[in-house]
């Protein structure tokens, strides 16, 4: 039987991806429905012009789909993720899944409730080639056991294509818990570890200060019984830069390193998915594109088996819980 889907809040382009990723795996659209005319509107119909409009949530919810692709403005993202669970489907959530512990109360609770599946597109893992072969090398021990990650998240502002929402610290829910979700996931995943302790975090505006609301500068120290990371997240990337941010990671190994170099090579390779390799044997920088995304097949086949082989439940909620928390942290809201 065909996988199907809706998607419901188009208010971040992080939607087209998600859209294309699942349309690319051979799942069907059953339509979309969003409030209002969001930015990211026009360009998703662009790509997907044969799409319906659905003109109600609740008709959007009784289409039939199994799966609900969910990219609301953040503090909306709960509220649909409950509702679409409680009428019987799974959820792939933008990040951040929530923007406050109450909400993921909330979702965490209807989880138990309803058996459905809760996922989190942690899209700087799930759509980057590089981090599948890192973790196909960390998997071999290619690096020996992972004792640390160094995690950086940089963006560019594009001040003129956001919404009122971005700058609002009440509806994106703070800079750790926008941007550094991604980091605290990989940290947990590459390291083995179930869960961390935050031993710093930090926000500030340091560039804005017209926009109170936002924070253009973050960073966050964990660590586990076994490993520890640092994580730093921004709004600064140059406008010389070629694309929205130079992200990066790099495992540090017992026996090695990795360090992937995402979306742009400063040091002048083209493209994208640079991932280089220090070990005992080799030393040398590897074309990654061609690695593969294979979250949302596996995504797909956990909605038909009721497995756990694109990501567990337990990590996922742990990873929100834990941006949550440094957020509240570097907040001055001990948590």
């Amino acid at each position: 039987m065909t996988l199907a889907f809706v998607a419901l809040g188009l208010d971040h382009r992080h939607i087209y991806g998600m859209t294309e990723n699942m349309l690319r795996i051979g799942a069907r659209c059953l339509g979309y429905w969003t409030e209002g005319t969001p930015q990211p509107l026009a360009g998703y119909v662009e790509r997907f012009p044969d799409l319906r409009r659905f003109a109600t949530l609740d008709q959007a919810l009784a289409a039939g789909a199994d799966l609900a692709l969910i990219s609301a403005i953040p503090a909306d993202r709960a509220a649909l993720s409950v509702r679409a669970m409680q009428t019987g489907h799974d959820v792939m959530t933008d990040k951040p899944g929530c923007i406050s512990l109450d909400q993921l109360a909330s979702i965490r609770k209807t989880v138990g409730e309803t058996g459905h599946i809760w996922s989190i597109n942690f899209s700087e893992r799930f759509e980057v080639p590089c981090v599948t072969l890192a973790d196909q090398l960390v998997r071999d021990g290619a690096i020996g056991k992972v004792v640390h990650t160094t995690g950086l998240g940089p963006h560019r502002l594009n001040r003129a294509t956001r919404p009122d929402w971005f700058f609002d610290r009440a509806r994106y829910g703070g800079i750790l818990t926008d941007i550094g979700v991604h980091q605290i996931d990989q940290f947990l995943h590459f390291t083995g570890s179930d869960s961390a302790q935050i031993t710093m975090a930090h926000v500030a505006n340091h560039a804005n200060p017209s926009n109170t609301g936002l924070q253009d500068f973050g960073e966050i120290a964990l660590r586990s019984d076994h490993a520890s990371g640092y994580i730093r997240v921004d709004w600064y990337t140059p406008d010389a830069l070629p694309n929205w941010g130079d992200g990066r990671l790099t495992l540090l190994g017992t026996d090695g390193y990795i360090e992937l170099r995402k979306y742009v090579d400063v040091g002048g390779r083209a493209g994208t998915d640079h991932l280089v390799l220090v070990n005992g044997k080799r030393c040398e920088t590897i074309d990654a594109r061609d690695a593969g995304l294979p979250y949302f097949d596996r995504l797909a086949h956990d909605i038909s088996h009721r497995t756990e082989t694109a990501m567990t439940q337990r990590h996922c909620l742990e990873v929100m819980e834990l941006a949550l928390r440094a957020q509240g942290m570097a907040e001055g809201k001990l948590q």
